[in-house]
């Protein structure tokens, strides 16, 4: 993996560190105040971490059907609670990583997947199966 693919992994990788930080604080501290917020910040930790491996090991078939889920998974999931938290702003009364469509993060949460859609589109990994056997003519 070479240029932006590098930086894409990068940038995925800071993510899953600061989402897993972020949920795991709030958690322990203050869990009972907003569950749902942040067990979303901590379900964001897992995508981000499951993206940042599957976008490493992206050039295996199965890895990248991993990759595709999980930043198809992220986008949902920041579209999703973006819009929730702008419509019903007291069930967000506790930010979490996708509330107002990544605002606390500087929208990286919502670029962020179209890039690494864009760049999954771009590079599907080489098939590496077998030649057949040249045929051979007849005795």
């Amino acid at each position: 993996m070479t240029g932006i693919g590098r930086v894409l992994v990068i940038v995925y990788a800071i993510m899953a560190l600061a989402a897993t930080g972020r949920s795991f604080v709030q958690i322990v501290q203050s869990f009972d105040e907003a569950p749902l917020a942040y067990t979303l910040s901590a379900i964001s930790a897992v995508v981000y971490i499951v993206a940042t491996l599957a976008l490493v090991f992206a050039g295996s078939r199965g890895w990248y059907l991993v990759a595709w889920i999980a930043i198809v998974f992220e986008l949902a999931g920041v579209l999703i609670v973006g819009a929730l938290s702008f419509l019903l702003p007291d069930l967000f009364a506790h930010p979490t990583v996708w509330s107002w469509f990544g605002l606390g993060y500087l929208f990286v949460p919502l670029v962020l997947p179209f890039f690494g859609l864009w760049w999954l589109i771009t590079h599907r990994p080489v098939a590496t199966g077998v030649a057949p056997e040249p045929a051979t003519v007849g005795a």
